[in-house]
């Protein structure tokens, strides 16, 4: 590898520390404070790795960590979209598309490429590393919700159905992570933290 190309990853680094600012509606764990794209891009990918054995099919692992720790960096130029958002359009993907472009397009041509591949993937959510980095995705907010006496649900007035909507995507990735999530937004129910 040459300087040229070493360059062009040191300023995709630099370039990827914005993500840092990027404030998500979600707080952390029983707390007031809202977590960045960042802390959400790790805790989904180690969430991962110890989660992968519920998947509902063998996945290649590295790729859904990958999946997970690049899934938002369109967000630096995008912008966080609430998943509840009843105005804006949760995948905006013409505007993603395009981050993504400019963001991996830093990178060499080669490491570029297979970047915005692997974002494409978890976009389409079609292969089983796709769905089941999306379960990741849908599942650690239900977590903070929960732990929050209904955090962001309770904030936005969602209800019960357009909480099952937007999370009965867990099941696509794993059945049995699904079951978990059910129960819990089933029991937020009965605790008086999310409306029905």
């Amino acid at each position: 590898m040459n300087f040229e190309q070493l360059q062009k990853q040191v300023d995709f680094i630099h370039e990827i520390d914005k993500l840092k600012y990027i404030q998500r509606k979600t707080r952390l764990f029983n707390s007031n404070r809202t977590e960045n794209d960042a802390e959400h891009s790790w805790h989904l990918a180690l969430m991962a790795v110890v989660l992968a054995g519920h998947s509902n099919e063998a996945i290649d692992l590295l790729k859904v960590i990958k999946m997970l720790l690049i899934h938002d960096i369109v967000e630096i130029d995008a912008g966080d979209v609430f998943l509840y958002d009843t105005v804006l359009n949760h995948t905006n993907t013409a505007a993603e598309l395009a981050a993504a472009e400019r963001i991996f397009g830093l990178l060499p041509q080669h490491q570029a490429q297979e970047l915005i591949l692997i974002w494409e993937e978890f976009e389409a959510g079609e292969t089983d590393e796709a769905k089941f980095a999306r379960a990741m995705d849908r599942f650690e907010p239900l977590l903070q919700n929960q732990s929050n006496k209904g955090g962001t649900w309770a904030e936005f007035n969602v209800p019960y159905d357009k909480v099952v909507e937007k999370k009965s995507v867990i099941k696509n990735g794993s059945a049995i992570l699904w079951d978990y999530a059910k129960k819990l937004i089933d029991s937020s129910v009965e605790e008086g933290i999310l409306k029905k």
